[in-house]
């Protein structure tokens, strides 16, 4: 396959447990935030691994070292907290920062935002990285970043300890993506998603011209 067909290629987004996302373009794949509450499997042939912060629902060190030992072709990329926790930067395992943007494994990457958002003035913040891959898909980790320019998809966070609704609905109105697909949902019941779900509907508050699309561990959506 020539680089021209491989970008004319759909881009695939998975729905791997709570944070975790796999990102694939013609057998390439790209996995976001494998952590604890992640399938066992997440990252089985991935290329890039790209892990927003070091907290265990996105980053389960233990599986992302013994995939690195397994395959020594496999990146990750992440703030230098989680680089830490992995062994330091070197061949495997680089970080990131504001601004960067780098191309891995046939994919743009652009890093984006700096801190994971307050869950309490007690409780020590820690850095974040949100991720826009291919100028269309925005994984922002724990926080509300909102790009310095349009995606048409967003993977929004709906529920955690740093979050209300209020939040989730205004930052889906700031971003206003074409789609917004759920994650951050691995502690919520499924009635308290399903109360989510018809806020953000189209008998909720209103979320601008964006579309909330509900989605399950394991399902495939197709972007762009």
């Amino acid at each position: 396959m020539t680089g021209a067909d491989r970008l004319a290629a759909p881009l695939t987004a998975t729905k791997l447990g709570h944070s975790c996302v796999r990102v694939e373009r013609a057998g390439t794949r790209l996995v976001i935030d494998p952590g604890v509450l992640s399938a066992p499997d997440a990252l089985d042939g991935a290329r890039v691994a790209l892990v927003t912060h070091q907290h265990p629902d996105h980053l389960d060190q233990a599986r992302v070292r013994a995939a690195l030992e397994a395959d020594p072709d496999l990146q990750v990329y992440a703030p230098e907290g989680v680089a830490e926790l992995l062994g330091g930067p070197r061949d495997q395992v680089h970080v990131v920062r504001p601004g960067d943007r780098f191309v891995v494994a046939g994919f743009d990457v652009e890093v984006v935002g700096e801190w994971h958002a307050i869950i309490h003035p007690d409780v020590p913040r820690v850095r974040n990285a949100g991720y826009v891959i291919d100028g269309t898909v925005l994984h922002p980790g724990d926080a509300l970043t909102v790009p310095p320019h349009s995606v048409e998809t967003l993977l929004l966070p709906v529920t955690a300890p740093w979050l209300k609704l209020a939040e989730v609905i205004d930052y889906v109105r700031a971003v206003a993506p074409a789609r917004a697909l759920p994650i951050h949902d691995g502690v919520a019941s499924a009635f308290g998603l399903a109360l989510v779900g018809r806020q953000l509907g189209p008998d909720g508050v209103g979320i601008g011209p964006s579309a909330y699309q509900p989605w399950a561990d394991g399902d495939q959506v197709t972007l762009g």
